[in-house]
């Protein structure tokens, strides 16, 4: 009989970082079929099993053993209070590379000024323990009531505020809400079971699936940069260029002339290919980044 082969139970999110998630995936290696009726994504990993679930319950489920791993926010992991091995943090969200924030907010005619008017006041929203958590830190007693959902609406036909995640402050705006405070930020975090963590077989395998995640989330936003430079132009060139570490250059068969190659921000590639083409740079190429490994 033959033995059954072990697989990682690996939990992507569904929802709002579903498709942000399969996109950093595919940057960092991993093909992933998804179907909208299937909650159990392909991969072109015969090791790895996929399942989707929402970010809200991903740590309790790598908690209780059900996952191996998963993706999920930081902010999910404090509502629930999980115990897991935090493996890696994955700076990425629905929109951006960068954190999101949970902000208590109001509406724009609201006497409410600072978390203190809060006093005896009704809250609505989906991160209820942390919402009552920084409350409490400011000394402040209130009622935080579950929302199910449609949260920022609930500030406009009767209660005082909400606490509701946002990226780029455009939703709160568009329905008539002011920020007040941050209640917390939080960014995608890996996380592994404890006794998966302690199994060098899957440790090794979370650990090489991190590691390819960091490199493709490292390699967004950035570009490389290869060009030819004769050597009496090498000062001038390199002044120009900012790099993540100093730049790789190579002789050419011609001993005058080197190649440069680098890593940049793409946004500050419109701005420095016009410069380098002046300090001499020729035959300029720019090329895209799956991955970023130091």
């Amino acid at each position: 009989m033959q033995e059954k082969k072990i697989k990682l139970k690996l939990g992507l999110p569904k929802g709002s970082l579903q498709e942000a998630t399969v996109r950093m995936f595919a940057k960092a290696g991993f093909k992933l079929g998804m179907n909208d009726r299937s909650y159990f994504p392909s991969i072109d990993d015969d090791e790895i099993e996929v399942i989707l679930l929402r970010a809200q319950e991903m740590s309790r489920y790598v908690e209780d053993g059900i996952l191996d791993v998963g993706l999920t926010g930081n902010d999910w992991i404090r509502e629930n209070g999980s115990n897991v091995v935090r493996v890696a943090e994955l700076i990425y969200a629905k929109q951006s590379m960068r954190p999101v924030r949970w902000v208590l907010a109001v509406p724009q005619n609201s006497k409410i000024k600072s978390v203190k008017d809060l006093k005896g006041k009704r809250i609505a929203t989906e991160l209820v323990k942390v919402t009552k958590d920084y409350l409490a830190k400011n000394k402040v007693k209130a009622k935080v009531e579950f929302s199910w959902g449609a949260t920022e609406v609930k500030a406009l036909i009767g209660l005082d505020a909400i606490v509701e995640v946002t990226e780029t402050g455009s939703s709160l705006r568009a329905n008539n809400l002011r920020e007040v405070a941050t209640v917390c930020e939080s960014t995608t975090q890996f996380i592994a079971n404890r006794k998966s963590w302690m199994s060098p077989w899957k440790r090794a395998k979370i650990e090489n699936i991190a590691m390819l995640l960091k490199g493709a989330i490292a390699a967004e936003e950035k570009v490389g940069l290869k060009m030819n430079v004769a050597r009496t132009d090498l000062k001038s060139v390199l002044a120009i260029l900012p790099a993540m570490k100093k730049p790789t250059i190579s002789g050419l068969s011609d001993a005058s002339w080197v190649d440069v190659d680098t890593i940049i921000d793409e946004k500050a590639v419109k701005y420095l290919i016009p410069k380098l083409k002046r300090a001499g740079a020729s035959g300029i190429i720019e090329y895209p980044l799956n991955k970023v490994i130091d």
